[in-house]
């Protein structure tokens, strides 16, 4: 899939009359200011400042519901990220508005966290699978030019190794606490490793080693760590939401093949598709079940006491649900 990320013509002038000015503050006072674009990227700063919150201003930037691929910047988000101390991002095809912004930015002292640039190696591709709805290519687009899975936070092993990387920013911005800092890391890291050690647990033991979802599938990093198999109607970042004929029963026949017990989609879903797919197999007593790939996780989440790990845990009682 390819996707050409434009800004409002209002925000392109908010950004030239930002730029021209150098050095740009927005946090209050001596506290040290972070914006994380999205909920994992957030809490995981969260855990490793810990007891030192009051020393910062940590924003959300996708703070309204609206999940990355469809966010669009305001006048306000522009001034915090231009003006913030560390900005940690995603750095897909959805960032690309980021990059550019981050070419033209004069705030020289900004420590800027490109997730997918830290990952390296580690980072997959988009994939297009069998039976998989293809989006239409764009006019002129590079049909050959790679394009890098995003949802890279639905990976406990990409966190645990993410973290420490965070961490090092905030080290070094606030040197003087860098054992409390260091040491929130290490304790929140072991919890990672720990519940990845129960996902690890829970698809050794199922009978199953293959999902089927009537969605968009974020789940891809998920999915290799384990080696699951997967089949879905659209990938991660597609924007499409009608499923054609042929996607439809391709997934029902693969339901029936072998022999699932439940379909899966994504939170915030209107799961159409899902039970279109449903109805359409000859297999009795389907479930669907709902992964949260905390696109649209808000602070108001937060406050009610969201977390990463509440919902990487409450994924894994879905996936053991799914590999029954």
């Amino acid at each position: 899939m390819k996707k050409i990320i434009l800004l409002i013509l209002c925000t392109l002038l908010v950004c030239t009359a930002v730029f021209g000015c150098k050095d740009v503050k927005i946090n209050n006072g001596d506290k040290i200011s972070i914006v994380a674009t999205i909920f994992p990227q957030y809490d995981w700063v969260r855990r490793i400042i810990g007891e030192n919150a009051d020393k910062f201003e940590l924003t959300l930037l996708l703070d309204n519901g609206v999940d990355l691929h469809s966010y669009r910047a305001t006048a306000d988000d522009i001034i915090k990220i231009t003006g913030c101390d560390i900005l940690i991002y995603v750095g897909g095809e959805s960032d690309k508005w980021l990059d550019d912004m981050l070419n033209k930015n004069e705030n020289k002292n900004m420590t800027v966290i490109n997730l997918l640039e830290v990952l390296g190696d580690k980072a997959v591709e988009e994939e297009l699978k069998e039976g998989m709805q293809g989006e239409e290519e764009e006019d002129g687009e590079d049909e050959e030019e790679a394009e890098y899975d995003e949802h890279i936070w639905l990976s406990l092993k990409n966190a645990a190794y993410l973290c420490p990387v965070i961490c090092d920013a905030i080290c070094k911005a606030d040197a003087e606490n860098k054992t409390v800092y260091e040491k929130n890391t290490e304790k929140y890291v072991s919890e990672l490793n720990a519940l990845d050690l129960k996902y690890k647990e829970a698809v050794d033991s199922a009978s199953t080693k293959t999902l089927i979802f009537g969605d968009r599938f974020p789940f891809r990093y998920m999915t290799s760590d384990y080696g699951l198999d997967y089949y879905a109607a659209f990938i991660g970042c597609s924007a499409e939401s009608e499923a054609s004929f042929e996607t439809i029963m391709f997934l029902a026949n693969k339901v029936d093949e072998l022999s699932l017990k439940s379909i899966c989609k994504i939170e915030g879903s209107d799961g159409k598709i899902a039970e279109t797919v449903k109805s359409t197999a000859k297999s009795a007593d389907l479930s669907i079940i709902t992964f949260d790939s905390m696109q649209s996780t808000t602070a108001n989440d937060v406050k009610d006491g969201v977390t990463y790990l509440s919902v990487m845990e409450k994924n894994l009682e879905a996936l053991k649900l799914a590999l029954k």
